[in-house]
């Protein structure tokens, strides 16, 4: 079999740039993105703006992102603004906009499909491309600065590309060499390149995984390669045992599903504003109810049913909690999907305020007929 080509394209410090776009005075200032409407800048009369800085913050509220120049003085993602406050006071402090970040991510995707049509959507700031039969003609290296430049004419933006043999290592390509970077990786490279990173620069590595297998003297990627796969199914069990062997060693399967090919369908939103389960009950409930119409509109018009309805939640210390269910009939009615994601969100506790929720819609079907409607679930 041919060696596969695949590109992990990740925009640089996505939210953040964008706002760099409609603040491109704030260039090379540390710049947190997380605030809320009242830290909107504010232009004075003599046309000079007046920005909020993280010092004026109050609350426990959490950063959606920090430019490259506040990540130097410890800020990130995810971090409570009150203590990013404590490290950088001084740090320009602006609001999320979303619909900005949105429009931006429909502009940079339609971009890049111009090049390459095989792409696979991972979120607002990243996609995964498929260049296996480009690159057959030029090389990847090329066509990495083709869509670099086709990306920052569409939007003004830089991103970083991973281009290896599959999604595992491409993705972490994209992170060797940020911002505005290329990294080319061969399989013949893992040693030299790749294993002497630590475990949790792998996707699917998380602090927990990594303090597990530091306990057991595995800190780099080459120390997990090299380890007995028979010891980490001991460990952690027959699948995620085997998993971590193969991951450390280069080894995923794993296509580019392109929107030819959809494994589901799902509808999502992040707030402008964190909401609480109680205090803010009745708007929850009408964006719930109308992410589920919308979700349902989206398989009717793709002539699909699905049986297995999921939530998605994201709490405001930036935790995100999925729970799904499979229904006894495969369906795409709006009170339905509706009744069964009410009952996933039932099982999870409510008790921090919500900054995104989603409903999706797997294990799918085609269908050519009118559906009959599916009576509700039992509560």
């Amino acid at each position: 079999m041919s060696t596969r080509c695949i590109a992990h394209l990740d925009m640089d410090a996505y939210y953040a740039s964008v706002e760099l776009l409609r603040y491109p005075q704030l260039r090379g200032l540390p710049v947190a993105v997380g605030g809320r409407g009242e830290h909107r800048p504010q232009q004075l009369p003599d046309g000079h703006w007046q920005y909020a800085r993280l010092r004026d913050y109050v609350g426990r509220g959490v950063l959606t992102t920090a430019s490259y120049e506040a990540r130097a003085l410890g800020l990130h993602s995810g971090m409570g603004t009150m203590k990013a406050a404590r490290l950088a006071p001084e740090a320009i402090l602006l609001p999320a906009d979303f619909s900005a970040y949105r429009h931006y991510s429909r502009l940079f995707k339609a971009a890049v499909r111009q090049i390459a049509p095989l792409i696979e959507d991972r979120g607002i700031d990243e996609i995964y491309i498929d260049l296996t039969a480009l690159s057959a003609s030029e090389s990847a290296g090329s066509l990495a600065r083709r869509i670099k430049a086709a990306v920052r004419e569409a939007t003004g933006l830089s991103c970083s590309i991973g281009i290896a043999p599959n999604k595992l290592l491409a993705k972490l390509c994209s992170e060797l060499d940020k911002p505005d970077g290329i990294t080319l990786l061969e399989m013949s490279e893992l040693p030299t390149r790749i294993w002497p990173l630590p475990v949790g620069r792998i996707n699917g590595i998380g602090p927990k995984a990594a303090a597990r297998l530091a306990g057991l003297g595995i800190q780099r990627i080459g120390q997990l390669a090299a380890a007995d796969p028979a010891g980490l199914v001991a460990q952690f069990g027959r699948s995620q045992g085997r998993w971590l062997h193969e991951v450390a060693n280069g080894i995923d399967a794993r296509p580019v599903q392109t929107e030819g090919e959809p494994k589901s369908f799902s509808r999502e939103t992040t707030f402008e504003r964190d909401l609480h389960a109680r205090e803010d009950r009745g708007e929850l409930g009408a964006i719930f109810t109308a992410l589920c119409r919308q979700l349902a509109a989206d398989l009717a018009r793709h002539r699909v049913l699905g049986r297995t309805v999921g939530i998605k939640l994201r709490f405001d210390d930036f935790r995100t909690v999925t729970r799904d269910l499979s229904l006894p009939v495969a369906t795409a009615d709006a009170a339905a999907i509706r009744q069964a994601a009410g009952l996933c969100l039932k099982r999870v506790p409510l008790e921090r305020r919500l900054r995104l929720l989603g409903v999706r819609m797997g294990s799918l079907q085609s269908t050519d007929r009118p559906q009959a409607e599916l009576p509700l679930l039992n509560e």
